[in-house]
């Protein structure tokens, strides 16, 4: 058999407790050994449980060590690995976690998954300078409706349904989760400093950044705000937490 065959026929029953060990793979009686092929599935089992649970501290805690087991073994039998860096691994864990059924506990689960996950890839972003208020007071009066900004790449943006941020938040050092309200929760995840940040916005501070992300200029993204004076206060909170790279002049009018 090739090698690549065999290599394909490894993975293919390595990934499937229900296949046979391939028949190439001989142990040292020169017949196939079902037992020791066992210890590599279980290691690749055991490997990937173990990313999900440090990538998903917090939603481990509040399930309970055994049942975030059982359900990451299930996502590790559905979801295999599409790289050989296991810190990439696992992104879509909070979705699987959120269809297994429509339970408002497993929606807050998936949120606050979804929370460590961008704290994750805020976590292993590329490195940039962010810039600062004297960035954004170089910009002349005229010059600022027409400007845009670049996000931060450590910048991540959440729109939860729940309050996960609150949840995450009063887990860490080792407190009790708390069980506030179920209203939903905008965050805006950041890496000031090469430390990552948590930061609930406030109302309309998501849809402010959303659009700014998107390439909006600065008057088209104060045009979604309710209230205009909200510009102001929004921006600068961005610039001031990290989440900006650069503000690109505008042309004056």
């Amino acid at each position: 058999m090739p090698f690549e065959s065999t290599v394909a026929a490894f993975a293919a029953a390595l990934c499937d407790p229900a296949k046979p060990p391939p028949a190439a793979i001989r142990g040292r009686r020169g017949a196939p050994d079902a037992r020791r092929f066992a210890v590599y599935r279980n290691n690749v089992a055991v490997g990937l449980i173990g990313a999900l649970e440090a990538r998903y501290p917090v939603a481990r805690r509040i399930f309970g060590p055994e049942a975030f087991r059982a359900m990451a073994r299930a996502f590790a039998e559905a979801h295999k690995p599409r790289s050989p860096v296991l810190i990439a691994y696992g992104a879509v864990f909070p979705d699987f976690i959120e269809a297994q059924g429509p339970n408002p506990d497993l929606r807050r689960l998936a949120d606050v998954a979804r929370l460590e996950n961008a704290w994750v890839e805020a976590y292993h972003a590329e490195d940039a300078p962010a810039a600062g208020l004297a960035d954004l007071a170089a910009l002349s009066a005229e010059a600022l409706p027409n400007a845009r900004v670049a996000l931060h790449p450590a910048a991540r943006l959440l729109s939860l349904a729940t309050p996960a941020a609150s949840i995450w938040a009063s887990c860490q050092d080792g407190a009790e989760p708390i069980d506030p309200p179920g209203r939903g929760e905008d965050v805006l995840v950041v890496r000031p400093n090469a430390d990552v940040s948590v930061r609930i916005l406030p109302p309309a501070g998501y849809l402010f950044a959303k659009r700014l992300r998107e390439d909006a200029r600065l008057a088209e993204a104060a045009a979604a705000l309710t209230d205009p004076d909200e510009f102001g206060p929004h921006l600068v909170g961005l610039v001031v937490a990290g989440a900006v790279k650069s503000i690109i002049p505008g042309e004056s009018p």
